[in-house]
């Protein structure tokens, strides 16, 4: 992959699924529906969401942040050390 910038994704997770998955784009075209299948309670679904996008980025769990959303489903989350094209490409991949 290409670069060492950071960048932020919009994510919208869907807590309590049948497995961790990307769903694909919402309508808007920036958001990312991600499937998580740990529940919403005491950080689980955050926690289950920094470890599905570390292995599905092919980078290390300290590289990715919650910036906003902690508490809600919509999140901004910073992945350093990936361009926004690279992380689009490996979220792309992923999808149904």
């Amino acid at each position: 992959m290409s670069g060492t910038a950071d960048c932020i994704l919009s994510v919208k997770v869907s807590p309590g699924a049948s497995k961790n998955a990307v769903a694909g784009l919402m309508e808007d075209g920036a958001t990312w529906r991600i499937r998580i299948a740990a529940p919403p309670v005491d950080g689980k679904a955050n926690e289950a969401l920094i470890r599905f996008l570390s292995r599905l980025l092919g980078i290390p769990r300290s590289a990715i942040t919650i910036r906003r959303g902690t508490s809600g489903r919509s999140k901004d989350i910073l992945v350093s050390g990936l361009s926004s094209l690279d992380a689009s490409a490996l979220l792309t991949a992923a999808s149904p």
